[in-house]
């Protein structure tokens, strides 16, 4: 244990909050001291192994323990209630995505925490990701000059076989489906490099073999810019082994696409500035990335929770996630539910 380090609690110790404990962990400044977790056999390994302190019940947890800061890793239906105490103790918070399920109680916690200067920030990792923060770079620099069109779209093989209808997977009230699961992060990434959209429409929610929630939205964003997007998510897709995004940016002066591995830019004209030649130039994820100190599932997770710490050591509420930033993608949600609802009546 370090003297006068961080003492965090974690709450929820499923496949996340293991990963956020170990890496958060290895923070020099972080002390994980205990855990909150349903289970009696994951509670007795991280007592027996980990040498924390384990509770059945987040209340407990907070009650008895000394802390300064959370990570908390539940499915998002319990999350309002949960960070609502975390606020009434006075203590930072981590979330795992997407938050909360609607942009109301999203907006509500945020103000929460705000008003009592404390941290708070939800795990869209890709804000996080060397390739997207590059891309982010670019954009701001006018490297391709006025944006005009964007293509957001996020694959996986997570459901490529009928599930069930038990787990959390299987219905919204959980925070299940691929909107909710997948789409956040590609819904987030939209926020982080363009800004929120103004408008959401022609949206889509088809099942390939979930029977209550969709495996594949698509939607279209426009701004009052006349910046204009898509969004396409499909979680049920076999050719991808790993969860993958993939953007691509159309300017006036050129075009970049986008993944977690790397960016092909298209230039209509020379960037010297930038080392890049007319026509296509390849930036591989080695020639950007910057190296983690602890690597668990990849270099943004622990980028993202040591960002996380780091505003807590500073007292500094303004991270690079914010519960605001979350409510944002909430409330771009909950568009595409209005606007896909709004047309099933239509078409009936």
């Amino acid at each position: 244990m370090v003297e006068n380090a961080l003492r965090i609690g974690v709450i929820g110790a499923g496949r996340m909050g293991v990963t956020h404990h170990c890496i958060v962990n290895s923070h020099p400044n972080v002390n994980v001291v205990a855990v909150a977790d349903p289970s009696v056999v994951v509670n007795k390994l991280l007592s027996k192994y980990a040498g924390v302190r384990a509770h059945k019940d987040y209340r407990t947890l907070l009650d008895k323990e000394h802390l300064d800061a959370v990570l908390v890793c539940t499915p998002p239906a319990f999350n309002h209630e949960i960070l609502t105490a975390v606020a009434d103790k006075g203590l930072h918070a981590f979330v795992e995505k997407p938050y909360t399920l609607s942009s109301a109680s999203g907006a509500e916690l945020a103000r929460r925490f705000e008003e009592k200067g404390l941290v708070s920030q939800v795990g869209y990792i890709n804000r996080f990701n060397d390739v997207f923060m590059k891309t982010k770079a670019f954009i701001e620099e006018g490297l391709i000059g006025r944006v005009i069109r964007f293509r957001s779209e996020m694959f996986s093989s997570t459901i490529i076989r009928d599930p069930g209808e038990d787990g959390w997977r299987a219905t919204h009230a959980n925070g299940g489906g691929a909107t909710y699961e997948m789409a956040s992060h590609a819904i987030d990434l939209i926020d982080y490099l363009m800004g929120k959209p103004d408008h959401v429409m022609g949206s889509s929610l088809s099942k390939v073999f979930s029977k209550n929630v969709e495996d594949v939205v698509s939607a279209s964003f426009l701004y009052r810019s006349g910046l204009a997007g898509s969004l396409y998510v499909n979680w049920s897709d076999p050719s991808f082994r790993k969860p993958t995004n993939k953007l691509e940016i159309f300017g006036t002066e050129g075009k970049i696409l986008a993944d977690q591995h790397g960016l092909k830019i298209f230039m209509n004209a020379p960037a010297p500035a930038h080392g890049l030649n007319a026509g296509w130039n390849q930036l591989y994820i080695t020639d950007l990335f910057n190296p983690a100190p602890f690597y668990l599932r990849g270099v943004e997770f622990t980028a993202q929770l040591y960002h996380f710490v780091d505003h807590v050591q500073r007292g500094d509420p303004r991270t690079r996630c914010t519960f605001a930033d979350g409510a944002a993608v909430l409330d771009t949600i909950d568009g595409i539910f209005r606007d896909f609802d709004k047309n099933k009546q239509v078409v009936a």
